[in-house]
């Protein structure tokens, strides 16, 4: 599951962070994938889950959940999102697609950081001391508060469907829009005056 976004994000990191990296794409993929949740949910509404457990899943499975992993190097895209999309198409149980997508974000989040951490010391950054208890502090506090997010999306997830992700995203996208094209003209215009 992990290669495709290692095969593709790796060469066009730079590239895609360059032209897609903005409030235009953000909101649009906002609003993509809001729509996205609400299609698989009714489509698989009718539809009976192939695989009801991790053990379940192919590796053909796997490599095309991969495959969604990799949309989410578009700016916007929420890469559970997109993998937990992929997994329900595939025919997973909510749950499964769930867990799944967050056995697959430690060795995604992990190559990200690294890469990030070699790109920052080729420029010719350096750490100090400080930095170094800054960055392990800020890694235990994302680590506890991302358990704490696991269990309470997991008991979610076995309860409810993921409409109202679909519905916040859609919400989100169309704020995101409004505020770029709308909002901050009219701030910038009545500084000017």
């Amino acid at each position: 599951s992990c290669l495709p976004a290692m095969l593709i994000g790796l060469p066009l990191n730079d590239w895609l962070d360059k032209h897609f990296y903005n409030p235009t794409v953000v909101a649009l993929m906002l609003l993509l994938y809001g729509a996205g949740f609400l299609f698989v949910e009714r489509y698989n509404r009718s539809r009976k889950p192939r695989v009801n457990s991790i053990a379940a899943l192919r590796w053909s499975d796997a490599l095309l959940i991969g495959v969604f992993q990799v949309l989410a190097l578009i700016p916007g895209t929420s890469r559970s999102g997109s993998t937990i999309i992929g997994g329900l198409l595939l025919g997973c149980t909510r749950s499964v697609a769930s867990k799944f997508t967050f056995f697959l974000a430690i060795p995604v989040m992990f190559g990200a950081s690294a890469l990030k951490l070699v790109k920052y010391f080729i420029k010719g950054g350096t750490f100090g001391a400080n930095e170094v208890a800054i960055l392990g502090v800020g890694c235990v506090v994302a680590f506890v508060v991302s358990l704490i997010a696991i269990k309470w999306l997991m008991g979610f997830v076995r309860r409810h469907d993921f409409k109202c992700f679909g519905v916040y995203r859609i919400i989100l996208g169309i704020v995101v829009l409004a505020y770029f094209f709308v909002l901050e003209p009219m701030l910038l215009s009545l500084i000017h005056i």
